[in-house]
């Protein structure tokens, strides 16, 4: 992967791909900027140079046209103040008034270009919509890691017209990455929750060939409990994959992975804000009750492999993390991971709000900025963006 150290910036008109697609309320206040500081790095360095920076994101969906909500105007106000220098908001991504605005920048400046997904070209990564955003500078570097499984215009069209290489973040997201997949410390473990099993085959199924332990939790986990004869009661269930699950079981044991699955659980009658939970053992769920988050008993064995691990990768909450009373066991498991001495590496998404909610970020390795970027990674797949910061 090319570095950014590598290329020479003075006065050069950097066009620098960001993922500003941030949470704003309904006003455009901005609730959480995390993704945005994660990009500051890159961007001071490339001011530090003499860079003239014109940065591109996208914002939300707004179905390739013009629509105010997901404008980035307030994200360039914000953008200015957090850095302390004049942030140029340009009418849109690409066009003649866009185009001198991009000559006039001076060396330090900021131009932060309209939502490229205003046009629908962007996410058909059309050559020709590539080609204008490139004609607006000499460098292309791409940082927007969350959005690098995309092949869409702003992160790999315009590689084919402008030297490209990765910037400060994306090199992280993909070093820290690769270490978990490729030259991890032993015992090496992934810890996999979420609802659905159909959304993370291939990344079992890679992983079963990487790690030496899994751990499954989430509405995913009762596919499995169900492929070994456990009886879930009223519990979320992919009926058409149990064959799958077992296969998974099988491969896992082919290859000297231990899976961990859940053995006590907490079930309710419903999921709701008042429904009160209660801890049985898998072979003793309820024919009225749902299995809604994991219990202490298999806390504290997944608790005692992440104690033993030595690297860990963890995608997924482990119950119905919305309501407190089943977010408990995601909970506990981010504080053991926390403690862990274990290289930690969270994927993105309500695993990493869970960390964060409990202020643990400062003890995790790593938390990755893209949620789907990151699992098509560790499934083992080529991403658009990634690749041409690589060829």
């Amino acid at each position: 992967m090319k570095k950014l150290q590598e290329i020479e910036l003075k006065n050069k008109k950097v066009l620098l791909r960001v993922d500003f697609n941030i949470p704003m309320d309904k006003e455009g206040a901005i609730i959480d900027d995390t993704k945005m500081r994660a990009a500051f790095p890159t961007i001071e360095y490339i001011l530090k140079q003499g860079g003239r920076l014109i940065l591109m994101s996208h914002l939300g969906r707004p179905k390739g046209k013009p629509n105010p909500q997901y404008s980035l105007k307030n994200i360039a106000q914000h953008l200015e103040k957090l850095l302390q220098v004049k942030v140029v908001m340009a009418p849109d991504c690409i066009g003649a008034e866009v185009q001198k605005l991009a000559e006039d920048l001076q060396a330090g400046q900021v131009l932060v270009l309209e939502n490229v997904r205003f046009h629908p070209e962007e996410e058909k990564n059309d050559r020709e919509f590539s080609r204008h955003l490139a004609s607006l500078g000499d460098i292309f570097i791409n940082d927007a890691f969350g959005s690098a499984h995309r092949a869409h215009a702003s992160t790999a069209g315009v590689a084919e017209f402008l030297p490209a290489c990765a910037g400060f973040l994306m090199e992280k997201e993909v070093s820290m990455l690769r270490q978990a997949l490729d030259n991890p410390d032993s015992p090496r473990m992934a810890i996999l929750g979420g609802a659905k099993v159909a959304d993370k085959l291939g990344l079992i199924e890679n992983l079963s060939k990487k790690m030496d332990v899994i751990v499954i939790g989430g509405g995913m986990a009762n596919t499995f409990l169900k492929a070994m004869g456990k009886e879930i009661g009223r519990s979320m269930l992919e009926a058409d994959l149990i064959d799958r699950a077992r296969q998974l079981l099988d491969q896992a044991g082919e290859t000297n992975t231990q899976i961990l699955l859940p053995v006590d659980v907490v079930v309710a009658g419903e999921i709701s804000a008042t429904a009160a939970g209660q801890v049985v053992s898998v072979d003793q769920v309820p024919a009225d009750m749902m299995i809604l988050d994991i219990g202490p008993e298999t806390v504290k064995l997944f608790s005692e492999a992440i104690q033993k691990a030595k690297t860990i990768v963890w995608n997924g909450p482990l119950g119905v993390y919305e309501h407190d009373q089943f977010a408990q066991g995601t909970w506990q498991v981010a504080r053991a991971v926390a403690q862990s001495p274990a290289v930690s590496i969270i994927g993105g998404g309500d695993s990493a709000a869970a960390v964060q909610n409990l202020g643990l970020e400062k003890d995790i390795t790593h938390i990755s900025t893209g949620g789907g970027a990151t699992l098509e990674f560790l499934e083992g797949r080529i991403l658009p963006g990634v690749a041409v910061c690589e060829e």
